[in-house]
């Protein structure tokens, strides 16, 4: 059976579980679709990032 050669220290045990602190991403609505989308992120229905047209608007089908 495998065994541990050291005792793992708190700090690498920290590193380890950091990632169960993880929250579920955040969404917010757009003020100009009504769509919800994340912050800092282009709204892909219209294409538009902060009020500037970055992409060709998605058609929908």
């Amino acid at each position: 059976m495998a065994v541990p050669k050291r005792k793992t220290t708190p700090m690498k045990r920290g590193f380890r579980r950091s990632a169960d602190a993880l929250k579920s991403p955040v969404y917010v609505e757009d003020q100009e679709s009504g769509e919800l989308r994340r912050p800092h992120h282009i709204d892909l229905k219209t294409g538009k990032y902060r009020g500037r047209q970055i992409l060709e608007p998605k058609d929908t089908v």
